[in-house]
C-alpha cells in the first residue's frame, strides 16, 4: 500500500456542547499519536479535526498503508554455561531455543556464527542473538488499535451503555453517545477496521433535516469537508462554523448599529449546537429594560443560549441574535418560536427583581444566621462578622476612622443580596444585585460599589475594587478565607483547590500591588486570624503566609522575571508586597551590571562564613584592628558607599541603592585575595566578621544578591 491521505469520521448522536470541542481534539489528536508511534507518518504529517454535533473525525496527511521495517535490539537466549558445552558447542537447551524461533530447520553452524553471540552483563557471559529488520505493520490493524484507544481516552467522565450494533442485543458498547456510523478512508481505499460494534465505510449522513443527499457517500479522504459542505450541508470543521457565526452576528449587529455581547464560552457552546449556522435576530418587549441588564444578559445567554445585543455605549437594547441550525425561506415562525420561549423567562428576572426590592438590604441580615457557609466555620452571619472586623481593622490603617466605618457598613451589607430571590436563581449575579438593591435603598456610592466590589477580582485580569472601601472589604472577604479554611485543614493539594484559595491569594497580592497599598501582609493575616474565636482554628499562620509567598513568585515569574531574581527578592520575606515589583527591577537591573557575577558570588561566600561564625559578628567594626591594606580599602570603601546606598533605599530608588554596590567590586575582590578571616587572634578575626556583616547588611536590603550566583 502506498502513502495517502487518512480520514475517520465516527457518526453519533448528539455530543455534549459543552465538551465537544475537547472531545474532537482528543479524539484526532489520540489516533494521530497512535499512528505516529507505530511509524504510520511520514515526516510533516499534518492533523486537522473535525467536530459537530453528530460526528467526531480526523484527517491526516502523510500516512503510510505499511508502517516502516524496525531495528530490533539483540535477545537474550540464555547463559554460556546453560547453552555451550565444554567444548563451546551449543547444548540441546540452545539448539530447542533456535529452532522455536525459526520454526523450521535452519543451518545451525550459520546461525552460530552470523546471529549468535557471546557478551558480559552483571558480571557473567550470557549468549544473544542478534537483531535484524521486523516487517512493518499494516494500517488497518493499527488504525484499529488507535480508535479504541481514542474513545478509551477520551477526556469524558460518564459514557453510555447501549446495544452492540453488530450483535443480537445482549451483547454492550460504552461511548459518550451512541454511535451509528464510521468512515475509515485511506486515500479513496476503505480502511477495514471495527469499532464499537460498527464496521468502517465510507457512507455517513448530513444535516438532519438540509442535506441534498442521503446517504451521504465520501469518495476520498480529502473530499469529505468539500462534499460535507456542499452535500451534506454542514460544515465539519469546528474553527470554519465558529468563525461563520462570529461573521454573521457581526454583520446582523453592523447592520442595526449595534454590537453583540462578547462571550467566548458562548461562542464555543452554540458553536457545538449547529452542523450550519444561520443567524437570525429576535426582540422583547421595552418594559423589561426597566430589569438590570446583567439579569436579562444572563438569562438570554444561560437559558437560551441567545446574544443579547448592546448600543454603543454598552446599554442593553431590547434586541438580541439567534443561532439556528436551520435556514428555511421564511425564518419568522423560527423567531416568533425564540421571542415566544424567552418572554417567560425575561418576566421571571422582573418579577424577582420586583420582590427583592420590596425588603432592604439591612433587613435580610439577620436572616444569614439560619445559612451555613461551612460546618467548621458557622453560618454566613458568623462569617460576616469576621468579615466586618478584618475590614474595620484594614480601613483603621488606610484611612482612619472614617474609612474603617464605611468599610464596616459595607461588610456588613456585602453577604445580604444572597437571600435574594434573583441571586437564588442567578448566583453568578451576587455582589452586581447587591448593588442594585444598596442604591434602591438609597446608600453612598462608596458602600453600593463596595458591595458589588469585594468579590474582585473573582479571575484573572479582572478589575479590582473601585474604591477604598471595596478595597478593605475585597481584603478582608480575601483573607477571612483563607485564613479559614487554612485553619481547618482545607488547603489545596497538587491541581486540586475546590475553595479557589489559590485565586483569593493573588487577588490579595493583585489589589496591593495595583493599588500600591503600604501593608504587612504578616498584620494582614494576623488581623484575619484575630477574628476567629479562640478555639475553631489551629494555628497556621505560618502556612498561610508561605502560601501567599509562593503565589507571588509564580505571579512575578509569570511577569518574565526569571527564578533567580524572584528568589533574590523573595527569599528576605518582603512585607509590603506592594514594592516587591519595584524590587525586582532592581535586582534585573543590578544583574546586568558587568560586576553583578562577581559580587553575587562575594556574597555568597560572605554568606557562609556568617554562617559558620555562629553568632561571632555581632559586633561593632574597631578601626584600631583594622591592619591590611586591603581590609582597610573595604572598610574605607563601605563607609563612603554604605550611606548612600541606604539613603537611596530610603528613598525608595532600589535601582540606584543596588547599582552603588558596584563600586564594592575591587576592594572585596582584594579582601578575599588578601586577608584571612579565620585567624587564630579572637579579637581580630572578631573585627573581620564584623566588617563582613556590615558588607552583608549593605549588600542585601533590598534582595539577597547572592540568590543570583551561578
Amino acid at each position: 500500500m502506498t502513502t495517502a491521505n487518512l480520514l475517520v469520521e465516527l457518526f453519533v448522536e448528539e455530543l455534549p456542547p459543552k465538551a465537544l470541542k475537547k472531545l474532537g481534539e482528543a479524539f484526532a489528536a489520540k489516533i494521530f499519536e497512535g499512528l505516529e508511534l507505530n511509524d504510520f507518518l511520514e515526516p510533516g504529517s499534518e492533523l486537522t479535526f473535525y467536530a459537530t454535533p453528530r460526528r467526531l473525525a480526523a484527517h491526516i496527511t502523510g500516512v503510510r498503508g505499511v508502517s516502516q521495517p524496525r531495528s530490533q535490539p539483540p535477545k537474550m537466549l540464555m547463559p554460556t554455561s546453560v547453552g555451550l558445552d565444554a567444548e563451546g558447542e551449543p547444548t540441546a537447551p540452545l539448539l530447542k531455543r533456535l529452532r522455536s524461533m525459526y520454526h523450521d530447520e535452519v543451518d545451525i553452524q550459520w546461525l552460530m556464527s552470523e546471529r549468535v553471540f557471546v557478551e558480559e552483563e552483571g558480571g557473567k557471559k550470557v549468549l544473544k542473538h542478534r537483531g535484524g529488520l521486523a516487517a512493518g505493520g499494516h494500517l488497518f490493524i493499527r488504525l484499529e488499535g488507535a480508535l479504541e484507544d481514542a474513545i478509551r481516552y477520551l477526556p469524558i467522565p460518564k459514557v453510555m451503555t447501549y446495544p452492540d450494533p453488530s450483535g443480537d442485543g445482549w451483547e454492550t458498547v460504552n461511548f459518550v453517545r451512541p454511535a451509528h456510523g464510521l468512515i475509515a478512508l485511506h486515500g479513496a481505499d476503505v480502511v477495514p477496521v471495527s469499532v464499537l460494534g460498527l464496521q468502517a465505510a465510507r457512507a455517513t449522513q448530513g444535516h438532519r433535516f438540509e442535506a441534498r443527499v442521503s446517504p451521504l457517500v465520501i469518495q476520498d479522504a480529502d473530499s469529505y469537508a468539500e462534499q460535507m459542505k456542499n452535500e451534506g450541508a454542514v460544515i465539519a470543521s469546528f474553527a470554519e462554523r465558529r468563525a461563520e457565526i462570529v461573521r454573521q452576528l457581526e454583520a446582523a449587529a453592523v447592520s442595526l448599529g449595534l454590537k453583540p455581547v462578547e462571550d467566548d464560552a458562548l461562542l464555543d457552546e452554540v458553536t457545538a449546537l449547529v452542523e450550519r449556522p444561520n443567524v437570525l435576530l429576535g426582540k422583547f418587549e421595552q418594559a423589561f429594560l426597566e430589569v438590570p441588564q446583567e439579569c436579562l444578559i444572563l438569562t438570554m445567554k444561560a437559558n437560551q443560549k441567545y446574544f443579547p445585543l448592546l448600543d454603543t455605549s454598552g446599554k442593553l437594547t431590547n434586541q438580541f441574535l439567534i443561532v439556528s441550525n436551520i435556514s428555511p425561506n421564511d425564518a419568522s415562525a423560527v423567531i416568533q418560536g425564540n421571542e415566544r420561549v424567552v418572554r417567560p423567562r425575561l418576566a421571571d428576572a422582573k418579577f424577582f427583581f420586583d420582590q427583592d426590592r420590596k425588603k432592604t438590604l439591612d433587613s435580610r441580615v439577620l436572616g444569614l444566621a439560619k445559612v451555613v457557609y461551612h460546618n467548621k466555620l458557622g453560618t454566613q452571619g458568623e462569617r460576616v462578622t469576621r468579615v466586618q472586623a478584618i475590614a474595620r481593622a484594614i480601613g483603621q490603617q488606610l484611612g482612619g476612622e472614617a474609612l474603617a466605618l464605611k468599610a464596616d457598613q459595607a461588610a456588613l451589607l456585602a453577604k445580604a443580596d444572597l437571600l435574594t430571590d434573583m441571586v437564588g436563581e442567578f448566583p453568578e449575579l451576587q455582589g452586581v444585585m447587591g448593588r442594585y438593591y444598596a442604591q434602591h435603598d438609597g446608600l453612598p456610592d462608596d458602600i453600593v460599589f463596595a458591595i458589588e466590589d469585594h468579590y474582585k477580582p473573582r479571575f484573572a485580569g479582572d478589575e479590582l475594587p473601585r474604591g477604598d472601601v471595596g478595597v478593605c472589604v475585597a481584603l478582608a472577604d480575601k483573607l477571612e478565607t483563607l485564613v479559614g479554611l487554612f485553619g481547618i485543614g482545607e488547603r489545596p493539594t497538587g491541581d486540586k483547590d475546590p475553595f479557589a484559595l489559590r485565586r483569593h491569594a493573588l487577588g490579595v497580592l493583585r489589589i496591593l500591588i495595583e493599588k500600591a497599598l503600604p501593608l504587612r501582609l504578616f498584620d494582614l493575616i494576623n488581623i484575619a486570624f484575630s477574628a476567629f474565636p479562640k478555639g475553631m482554628l489551629v494555628d497556621a499562620h505560618t502556612d498561610a503566609e508561605i502560601f501567599v509567598y509562593e503565589r507571588l513568585s509564580g505571579m512575578m515569574r509569570e511577569q518574565g522575571y526569571s527564578a533567580n531574581e524572584v528568589d533574590a527578592v523573595l527569599s528576605l520575606n518582603p512585607t509590603q508586597i506592594y514594592l516587591v515589583p519595584k524590587q525586582l527591577e532592581a535586582v534585573r537591573a543590578f544583574a546586568a551590571l558587568p560586576e553583578a557575577a562577581a559580587l553575587a558570588a562575594a556574597n555568597k561566600r560572605v554568606g557562609n562564613i556568617l554562617k559558620k561564625a555562629e553568632g561571632e559578628a555581632g559586633g561593632a567594626v574597631d578601626h584600631g584592628l583594622i591592619g591590611e591594606t586591603a581590609e582597610k580599602a573595604l572598610f574605607s570603601a563601605l563607609g563612603d558607599i554604605a550611606p548612600r546606598a541606604d539613603a537611596a533605599f530610603a528613598a525608595g530608588d532600589y535601582t540606584a541603592s543596588l547599582q552603588t554596590l558596584a563600586a564594592l567590586k575591587t576592594p572585596v575582590d582584594a579582601f578575599f585575595d588578601h586577608v584571612m578571616v579565620n585567624v587564630d587572634d579572637p579579637a581580630l578575626k572578631a573585627n573581620r566578621l564584623a566588617l563582613l556583616n556590615q558588607l552583608h547588611r549593605t549588600m542585601n536590603r533590598v534582595a539577597d544578591l547572592s540568590r543570583l550566583a551561578a
